[in-house]
């Protein structure tokens, strides 16, 4: 059963109900017949058959007695027989002319001598079927002195219950094929999505993610939500992959330049095309362009990774701010760039140091790069909201308005000549990125072309 499909065990588990409720109805038949019904009637004939019995107790006009018993058999729909000669109830006398059968055996007999109620049941033997007989014993004096004998044919018993029974097995046939009815529709609302659902499954798992699940707009429920869910992730996988695609070509591109101008000079030189001061200049160049190309690499692999473990300690952000400045001083005066800085040195955040560094580093390589000569950089850091604010922004060229949604992916490239002929590897922005999902902080991007841009780095954990 455990490798059965679902459409199997939900059809399995619809038969196995219509058959619980099958039996469940036929005991209940049985239940309303037997406990019931024909307990009923024992127990009638038993209140008419110890009242007799009384009267004759009591009674000491004998003719009255039977007098009383007549009235009583025509009020009765069961045959009455009386005798005051317990021993000719062995003689068949009630089942007369028909046969010559013991109305009541020698252990019943035995039961009625000691004073108990026989309830039995035999067959008639003229008319083959059963007769229900209920014998009470009366006494006198403190012995048997005679029996009331009732019976009836058990089909006066059957008979008013048949057209209940008739009316049960519609009921029951109704129900089962109602059941069968919603268990096809169950199978239509549910097992046929889940199976469309796996057959989508496998072709995205052979990587066609072209293929998506047909859920109606107006489902609601969770097979409606799993689909949608489904379409989501497919289209995700779709994404991821096709990012993995550029990932892989945008490596391959950015490893093969530097590697084809190294080898490139490398073969000029021995050709004696080009000497060997320029040449080792420019392949020390593009060694060490390769060289932040591979670590920048392997700074983003390991910062996408869930495991990579940051050293955080107290940081004074001003101080650390301040630091990094320093290291462009010559940067900037080479450039002719106005620094307006603006920093509150009361701010204390827990993070990785170098980490932080590094962000910082990287979104002022940006700034510097792309500000034209006599422009200003302004930094700010302020707290906001219980949230340390650092803005960098810069009157530099800014970012194309289409630009925007994409300039923080892997190798993205504004203008890919300039960036490349200034070093860049186009990973600085998507590692500065990850750097803050791993602090829970955030950063956040604003550009306008010929204008400049702003960025905005916000770190939650402060101190």
């Amino acid at each position: 059963m455990k490798r059965w499909t679902i459409k199997k065990k939900v059809w399995f588990s619809i038969l196995l109900i219509a058959i619980i409720v099958t039996l469940g109805a036929i005991s209940i038949v049985y239940f309303l017949y037997e406990k019931l019904y024909v307990d009923k009637q024992i127990e009638a004939l038993m209140r008419q058959g110890e009242y007799l019995s009384k009267q004759y107790e009591q009674s000491i006009d004998k003719e009255a007695f039977f007098h009383n018993v007549e009235w009583v058999e025509e009020m009765l729909i069961a045959d009455l027989y009386f005798t005051d000669d317990p021993m000719q109830l062995g003689s068949g006398t009630s089942f007369e002319p028909y046969a010559d059968e013991n109305l009541i055996m020698f252990e019943e007999r035995q039961k009625l001598l000691e004073g108990e109620t026989v309830v039995m049941v035999r067959t008639h033997p003229q008319f083959q079927q059963d007769i229900l007989g209920v014998a009470i014993p009366t006494f006198q004096a403190g012995h048997l002195s005679g029996v009331v004998f009732l019976s009836m044919p058990l089909s006066d018993v059957h008979e008013p219950f048949k057209q209940v029974q008739t009316m049960l097995l519609v009921v029951l046939f109704l129900i089962v094929f109602i059941i069968m009815i919603i268990g096809k529709r169950v199978i239509n609302h549910v097992v046929h999505p889940l199976s469309a659902m796996k057959k989508v499954a496998q072709k995205v798992a052979a990587g066609d993610y072209s293929q998506n699940i047909n859920v109606e707009a107006k489902r609601g429920d969770e097979l409606g939500q799993l689909a949608r869910s489904f379409n989501r992730l497919s289209s995700s996988l779709e994404k991821a992959d096709n990012n993995r695609r550029e990932f892989l070509a945008n490596v391959s591109h950015e490893l093969r330049t530097p590697l084809s101008y190294m080898k490139g000079y490398t073969e000029a030189m021995q050709e004696g095309v080009v000497n060997h001061t320029k040449g080792l200049a420019i392949i020390e160049k593009e060694a060490n362009r390769l060289e932040r190309l591979v670590n920048d690499l392997l700074d983003l692999a390991q910062l996408e990774g869930e495991s990579y473990p940051l050293t955080c300690e107290p940081i004074a952000l001003a101080q650390l701010v301040s630091e990094v400045l320093e290291q462009y001083e010559i940067a900037f005066s080479k450039k002719k760039i106005n620094l307006n800085c603006i920093l509150d040195d009361a701010i204390i955040i827990s993070g990785d140091r170098d980490r932080i560094e590094q962000v910082i580093h990287n979104v002022l390589d940006n700034a510097l790069k792309f500000s034209p000569d006599n422009k200003q950089i302004h930094v700010t850091l302020s707290l906001i909201e219980k949230k340390a604010e650092l803005l960098i922004e810069d009157e530099g060229i800014g970012i194309p308005e289409e630009d925007m949604s994409q300039i923080m992916e892997r190798f993205y490239r504004v203008d890919k000549a300039r960036t490349r002929a200034s070093g860049g590897t186009g990973l600085g922005l998507a590692i500065v990125s990850e750097i803050m999902k791993k602090h829970q902080g955030s950063f956040s991007l604003t550009s306008k072309l010929g204008k400049g841009t702003k960025v905005k780095l916000l770190f939650v954990n402060i101190l």
